[in-house]
């Protein structure tokens, strides 16, 4: 894991770990549907930074005989598992929580602090966004938001910004609710404010489920990485052209490419053996993340055209 992703995580990870605490306190005191709502919201999210840790502790070990390719995708994986988490603990938790308030509404006590306790919570999860905001800038490339999450080959900042962009929203719809739960004299509001939480965590899950589904199944480099092996290879001493190109990520910072190339045809067996030493090379210096590369020579014929 890159520094900047290490960074934002534990940002992410001190800052829900103090807002879950003072939401909780907070809907103690209140009885406030969207504080618990959003208590159980930053549970899970704490509760994600430490996965995204561990996974990628897991992901950096060494490749051994069952895995020959190394644990690269763990990351992916426990990613996917932050995903589950959000949904269930975070949006279906809300949801159940506002329908329940709606059915049975309950008038929140001690409005003040629940006022106080969402100031501070915007505070801290602004801090945090800002982490990985800060440190996202440093890899993202000119990229759109929406183009970085979409693209981005390591699963962390992206799961980060989600979650933060998620919690930040979430206390505005809370803060909304409980508003309008003191201006109206309804209860109801209050409720309004955790269903509307529910609704937008559920979303996001959906979404890092659909981006982390992709790369464990596994995808190929990006557009840049792509274009670099290509004139890496066609750019080799005695190699006449690409004949057939696949790239996989087995991790976010290990990428497989596998290449048929033609080669001069006056070679010899040495030479040709040199010329593949020479273009896996070339590769490696281009793209240094290509650490597993296949190369076949072979003849181009009509039906490759």
């Amino acid at each position: 894991m890159q520094d900047g992703s290490r960074k934002a995580i534990i940002a992410a990870f001190f800052a829900n770990l103090g807002i879950s605490v003072a939401k909780f306190v907070g809907f103690l005191l209140t009885g406030s549907a969207g504080l618990l709502a959003e208590a159980g919201h930053s549970v899970a999210d704490t509760g994600n930074q430490g996965l995204l840790m561990f996974g990628s502790k897991r992901g950096r070990r060494p490749a051994d005989s069952a895995h020959p390719f190394g644990y690269g995708p763990e990351r992916y994986f426990w990613s996917f598992i932050v995903a589950l988490v959000l949904f269930s603990m975070g949006g279906l938790f809300a949801l159940y929580e506002g329908i329940s308030k709606v059915q049975h509404p309950h008038e929140v006590e001690s409005a003040t602090i629940a006022f106080v306790i969402l100031g501070v919570a915007i505070l801290l999860e602004s801090y945090s966004l800002r982490t990985a905001v800060k440190e996202a800038n440093h890899v993202r490339n000119g990229r759109t938001w929406w183009n970085f999450i979409r693209t981005a080959k390591a699963p962390e900042l992206p799961v980060v910004l989600l979650e933060d962009v998620g919690a930040e929203t979430g206390l505005v719809f809370a803060l909304f609710g409980l508003t309008m739960a003191e201006v109206t004299g309804n209860p109801r509001w209050d409720a309004v404010g955790s269903i509307a939480i529910g609704v937008l965590l559920v979303g996001i899950a959906i979404i890092l489920a659909i981006e982390m589904k992709g790369l464990l199944i596994g995808e190929a480099a990006s557009d840049e990485d792509l274009v670099a092996v290509k004139v890496a290879l066609s750019t080799t001493p005695r190699v006449l052209g690409i004949i057939h190109l696949r790239t996989m990520h087995l991790g976010p910072d290990q990428l497989l490419v596998a290449a048929k190339l033609e080669f001069d045809h006056s070679l010899t067996v040495a030479q040709l053996a040199q010329a593949i030493d020479d273009a896996e090379q070339q590769l490696r210096a281009a793209v240094p993340i290509a650490l597993t590369v296949y190369i076949e020579p072979d003849i181009r014929r009509l039906s490759q055209e």
